[in-house]
């Protein structure tokens, strides 16, 4: 082999290597979504990052199911070692900004944390549609006999039920004592059992009204109705993207994306999502896919 030959191997060689390199440097790092541990944000966390590989040509790397939720997601996200995750605004208004004071008004709190978020960096880029909050379950059959639709028709036949909720809520200063102040409710027996147990005591008569999470999955079962709170007793915990400033200047296309998500998913297809899940054994990926193809947003 001659030395010009040798020289232009080792040239080619050396461009070849400068070529990999400029392009390794260029490639963008996965958009890293993190979630709680809980059913509703893994199916989130699914809608999120399908929706954002389908419209870009980002990459995601979901981290499920992280311990402490608000409380150990927020400091890694400031860190820069989550880009976003789903979020409800008045858990961020008491973990996050540590207010004492809750404000009643959705709108002006939301106002608020967008102004104070940016403070710190972080934006919501909006909200879902639904509110994952307080409520109060009875079953068709009890409702029909009693007329029950609102708080206030439950109150005026109270003296008839008996009440059931996890000791956590029954013994919670701002909880059940507080509900029965408020609407004046006094039902003939409440009886605590754990969170697990509630629904089965409701749909096998043992109790007559309980405790809920207004997306709670069992909540989709056809016999089940979920009271309207009227005198708006209990605030809204609505669901919404929180991400990081930087994430959204180093992926431009980000921002509409997670835009596309707003006012779509209402409180009883969260519900729905979740019983598919919880009840009929489904991935969270696969009911996540079956959404946003019901939704238009992504093709089957």
């Amino acid at each position: 082999m001659t030395r010009r030959i040798k020289r232009g191997i080792v040239y080619w060689a050396f461009m070849a290597w400068i070529v990999l390199g400029l392009s390794a440097c260029g490639k963008q790092e996965p958009i890293r979504i993190a979630s709680k541990p809980m059913t509703e944000q893994y199916i989130l966390t699914e809608i999120i990052a399908q929706l954002i590989e389908a419209e870009t040509d980002y990459k995601v790397e979901i981290t499920k199911g992280v311990g402490g939720g608000t409380t150990n997601i927020h400091p890694a996200l400031m860190k820069g070692e989550f880009d976003l995750y789903p979020e409800y605004t008045r858990t961020a208004w008491l973990n996050v900004l540590k207010k004492e004071e809750m404000e009643k008004d959705d709108q002006k709190l939301y106002e608020q944390l967008l102004e104070e978020y940016d403070a710190l960096g972080l934006t919501w880029t909006g909200l879902y549609g639904f509110s994952n909050t307080y409520g109060l379950a009875v079953r068709q059959d009890t409702a029909e006999q009693y007329g029950l639709s609102t708080y206030s028709d439950l109150a005026a036949a109270s003296g008839e039920l008996i009440f059931g909720g996890n000791p956590d809520y029954i013994e919670l200063e701002t909880g059940y004592a507080r509900l029965c102040e408020a609407y004046q409710m006094e039902f003939k027996d409440t009886r605590q059992m754990e969170i697990a147990l509630k629904y089965e005591a409701l749909t096998n008569g043992e109790v007559d009204v309980i405790n809920a999470f207004t997306t709670d999955a069992q909540l989709a079962a056809n016999d089940l109705i979920l009271l309207t709170d009227d005198s708006v007793f209990f605030e809204t915990f609505d669901a919404g993207t929180v991400v990081r400033n930087e994430t959204l200047e180093s992926y431009p296309e980000l921002k509409g994306v997670l835009e596309k998500l707003n006012g779509l998913i209402s409180e009883e297809e969260m519900q729905q999502m979740n019983y598919e899940v919880e009840v009929n054994g489904k991935e969270d990926k696969e009911v996540a896919r079956q959404f946003l193809e019901e939704k238009g947003l992504i093709n089957n």
